[in-house]
């Protein structure tokens, strides 16, 4: 499959009114992690439709697809992820969420159906292929502990045929539409978990000298975490550690006995992630014990960092250069805090996580109720898969 200028975007024109058709169905029914059976079934389908193989696993909501298995050449697996969010959607689409509550407000429906249509492509061209085709639908991105790489990747689907090469996108607000952005080395940081309970002695606020206070020792704990950023660690390692709940109390004049608060730890390097949890755990113990209050704490790792090889992100940066010309091209000035279990797939085979862009008038941010990118990302998409793994077939 020789490489020339837009020929994968001419590839999926045709295809434009199917592939917006298949966004547009899973956009009216998204699911949540662990749970996409409904989606589950539409994959199923629409793969059987176009002539492609699969699999399905028991308890899982994953398909996998491949083409092209006879030809001897490389393997490259392509991803997409599946669920969907608990955000009640807004966008006043025609085609927006049916289910009350479920949005795919991190664009996960134009990820699948972009490998949908990319998959259309390469059955037409399956005799032409140097190599097979792995398709990855996963479940269960958003999670943010398991996820749903890990269990999929230890259900075989990296093995038989054993993948050389992986690539994965996600759509990207801040960058233009029809542009595609790219990194070498870490791209996304790792996602951490914590749960504190802060233990006190309930009782009435008009006597708050009988105890200790739970909220008052928690919220000395939350402006207590930001140290751990600003004076804890080398001013040019980026970490972040956000709360973003906290959760004590039933009225005004009631001191409640525990206070509960969870947040997230984002770190880029191995041994800055182990000093920030051994760092958090230190922190929080003598906070509390200066409150005469206690603590437990629950520290969850999460996500690795996403780490882009550099020789395979080459290569696709090339077969992109090919297909869209250099100016849709974007290097990231710098690596994201955000979180993606793409980086499993990572740990195993070499590989590229890509940034499709589909920023324009009104699209919305990122897990907003008003995020809606046009209806050509899919074929944006679609094309940039295509691009990728030919470049890497080809070497």
């Amino acid at each position: 499959m020789p490489a020339s200028v837009h020929r994968w975007t001419r590839e999926v024109a045709p295809l434009g009114p199917k592939i917006r058709g298949w966004r547009e169905a899973l956009h009216r029914r998204p699911e949540l992690a662990y749970e996409e059976a409904e989606t589950q079934g539409l994959l199923v389908e629409t793969l059987g439709e176009l002539g492609i193989s699969y699999k399905t696993y028991p308890r899982s909501t994953a398909v996998v697809g491949w083409i092209g298995t006879d030809r001897p050449g490389p393997v490259v697996a392509l991803r997409a992820d599946m669920d969907g969010l608990p955000v009640e959607e807004s966008t006043g689409w025609k085609h927006r969420s049916e289910v009350k509550g479920r949005m795919h407000a991190c664009g996960h429906d134009v990820h699948m159906s972009a490998l949908l249509g990319a998959a259309a492509v390469l059955r037409d061209h399956e005799a032409e292929l140097p190599g097979p085709i792995t398709l990855l639908f996963q479940p269960a991105e958003e999670q943010g502990e398991r996820g749903g790489a890990g269990p999929l990747i230890e259900h075989g689907a990296l093995e038989d045929p054993k993948v050389d090469f992986v690539v994965g996108q996600h759509v990207a607000p801040e960058i233009r539409t029809g542009r595609i952005g790219w990194g070498v080395g870490p791209v996304m940081a790792s996602a951490d978990r914590f749960r504190i309970e802060v233990g006190g002695t309930g009782g009435h606020a008009a006597t708050p000298h009988r105890g200790p206070d739970a909220i008052l020792a928690a919220a000395e704990i939350v402006q207590g975490l930001q140290a751990l950023v600003s004076r804890m660690r080398d001013p040019a390692d980026p970490v972040v550690v956000s709360v973003g709940s906290i959760h004590g109390g039933t009225r005004d004049n009631v001191l409640p006995e525990t206070v509960q608060i969870e947040g997230t730890v984002r770190t880029l390097r191995p041994d800055t992630r182990k000093l920030m949890e051994r760092r958090l755990r230190q922190r929080v113990s003598m906070i509390a014990k200066s409150s005469g209050a206690t603590a437990a704490i629950d520290y969850e790792h999460g996500y690795p960092v996403t780490v882009n090889h550099e020789e395979a992100t080459e290569t696709v940066v090339e077969g992109l250069r090919a297909e869209l010309g250099n100016a849709a091209l974007v290097p990231l000035e710098r690596p994201l805090m955000g979180a993606e279990d793409f980086s499993r797939y990572l740990e195993q085979v070499p590989g590229s996580f890509l940034f499709l862009g589909v920023g324009g008038p009104g699209v919305g941010g990122l897990h907003s109720p008003k995020f809606l990118p046009g209806p050509d990302a899919p074929l944006h998409g679609a094309a940039a898969l295509l691009a990728a793994s030919a470049a890497l077939q080809a070497g």
